[in-house]
């Protein structure tokens, strides 16, 4: 049987190991440099940035959705923006994919959040065929940007 639950601090080493599988299953496990100190700091402190929800069958660990507000400015609300969501193979089929999109959407819809967002990688098709499947539109026109380690320095760098 399933059960989600908010995690707690207790939870950052397995949040850690999830952590981990995912960036090895997403064919990148040395970019998983993310510490159980920064779980600590931004999810379980006076003011977290992220949430993470748990999910667990029969008792066991499965797996988790670790997600975070945004905004449109657009409309003037926030909405989700779920950074991971990994289910442990052993316990892919069960539905628990599923619950935790359906739990993170029925958050969004119960707190008057307009929207529900995420990325996945153009290659795991798996996934991309699960969340069409469950009424996501994939933003085919929008392209991801992102700056980084020396040209993020190199770009706050200007300000001085």
């Amino acid at each position: 049987m399933l059960s989600l639950r908010p995690a707690v601090p207790a939870d950052a080493p397995l949040i850690l190991q999830y952590i981990r599988e995912l960036a090895a299953y997403e064919r990148e496990p040395e970019a998983a440099v993310a510490t159980e100190a920064d779980l600590h700091r931004y999810a379980f402190s006076d003011h977290p940035l992220v949430k993470v929800t748990m999910a667990e069958w029969d008792g066991q660990p499965a797996g988790f959705a670790l997600w975070f507000l945004n905004f449109s400015t657009w409309e003037g609300k926030p909405g989700i923006y779920l950074e991971d969501l990994f289910v442990r193979p052993a316990f892919r089929g069960k539905g628990i994919g599923k619950a935790l999109l359906q739990h993170l959407a029925a958050r969004a819809v119960q707190e008057g959040w307009t929207r529900f967002v995420w990325q996945v990688l153009d290659w795991n098709t798996p996934a991309i065929e699960f969340y069409e499947a469950h009424g996501a539109k994939v933003m085919r026109p929008w392209l991801t940007c992102r700056i980084e380690g020396e040209a993020l320095a190199k770009l706050a760098g200007g300000l001085g």
